[in-house]
């Protein structure tokens, strides 16, 4: 297995409370035979304990994106603020056999930086370590590839994200917190 792994923890809404694993490389979990396996301590990303019911896990495994600094703009390009997504191909999970996965991705940042994510919240894949972001767009370049835009207030950058088809969609099933 080659990349990293995002998993998050999603609630009867299908809303994420918890990411557990945030771009964790393979050792981070308990490997088994035809498994990996985690723990979950029932609590959201805010520390707090969650209600005892059902809960849904899932998440990527990210392949070896490569992150390019293409250089600094005068401004985010105005074509670009539309729509905030991109849609991607995803490779086919042979576990489901579904060969047409399709993810939205969008671009988030937080105090250490910008990060491809899920529409869900789910972060998928450090793209920056600039810090003070007042926003980030994302705009597709290719089948294979997307553009993120950042911008400190000072200074817009601009990234470009290959490989973005090398990600692959897991589903961990429901279970009942108790």
């Amino acid at each position: 297995m080659d990349g990293t792994i995002s998993l998050g923890i999603y609630d009867t809404n299908q809303r994420i409370v918890r990411v557990l694993h945030r771009e964790a490389r393979v050792d981070n979990f308990t490997i088994d035979a035809d498994s990996l396996n985690t723990r979950w301590d029932g609590k959201n990303d805010a520390g707090e304990d969650l209600p005892a019911e059902k809960y849904h896990a899932g998440g990527y495994l990210v392949g070896r994106l490569k992150v390019e600094r293409v250089g600094q703009a005068a401004t985010i390009p105005a074509d670009s603020e539309a729509p905030g997504k991109v849609r991607v191909k995803l490779m086919p999970n042979p576990l489901t056999n579904d060969a047409n996965a399709i993810v939205d991705l969008s671009v988030g940042f937080d105090e250490d930086g910008s990060y491809l994510k899920t529409m869900d919240g789910l972060p998928l894949c450090t793209v920056s370590e600039t810090q003070n972001l007042v926003r980030a767009l994302i705009t597709k370049n290719s089948e294979k590839s997307v553009d993120v835009w950042q911008d400190d207030g000072a200074v817009v950058e601009q990234f470009r994200v290959w490989n973005v088809d090398q990600m692959m969609a897991f589903d961990c099933g429901d279970f009942e917190l108790k």
